[in-house]
């Protein structure tokens, strides 16, 4: 599978960063061809069958716990080199990376991103993707990777949003969520069926790190 090295000054690319230099979130319903999601859901189960896939945890270093009445997916961090589809997604989202910096002077240097799975049932309570003692966590992405999903089936992203208001975005396969990580409390609502994305946050230098 040919990576995606797409053009900075792509149009979609470009939505994304209006959107995140006006209301700081932006959702884009068609953003990723069929061919290239189905193979990283496939890639996602197949890590799975395989046991590679371990239950999240919350908080980081030693503090790290797993508590799956607040957090139940189960996730497998996704590095260069083990599968096709996943250098495909890193190549497409070096592109993302290179809009933001030269439109939006963010400094991001690096994406790490994980698939995640979640059973039937289960949730990820609001939170906040940056933790108190790490600021580098700059913009978050979400991928998913779920064909034919249907509204009453749960399992959306809730965003809330600045105005008190809530946004809702269902896991439809292809589709993308994009955020600025320290502006936006959110939660992974339970869904009635196996529930699979991309997760990633484009790091910058920390202010205060470790």
């Amino acid at each position: 599978m040919p990576a995606m090295h797409i053009s900075p000054d792509h149009p979609l690319l470009l939505r994304i960063v209006d959107d995140l230099a006006g209301p700081g979130w932006s959702e884009q319903s068609i953003f990723l061809p069929a061919e290239l999601t189905e193979a990283l859901a496939e890639a996602c189960r197949a890590r799975a069958a395989a046991g590679e896939l371990t239950p999240a945890a919350i908080g980081r270093g030693d503090r790290q716990l797993v508590q799956e009445g607040v957090r139940g997916d189960y996730t497998a961090w996704l590095e260069p080199g083990q599968c096709a589809p996943g250098d495909a997604w890193l190549a497409l989202m070096e592109s993302l990376r290179q809009t933001l910096n030269r439109e939006l002077f963010l400094g991001l240097e690096e994406l790490e991103c994980h698939f995640a799975l979640y059973p039937p049932g289960a949730c990820y309570q609001r939170h906040l993707d940056r933790f108190r003692d790490d600021d580098s966590r700059t913009v978050t992405v979400v991928l998913y990777l779920n064909e034919a999903w249907q509204p009453d089936e749960g399992g959306e992203l809730r965003l809330y949003l600045p105005n008190g208001r809530v946004h809702d975005v269902m896991p439809q396969g292809g589709s993308l969520a994009c955020f600025m990580s320290a502006d936006f409390p959110h939660e992974v609502l339970p869904a009635t069926r196996e529930r699979l994305s991309l997760t990633g946050w484009f790091r910058r230098r920390a202010d205060s790190p470790l």
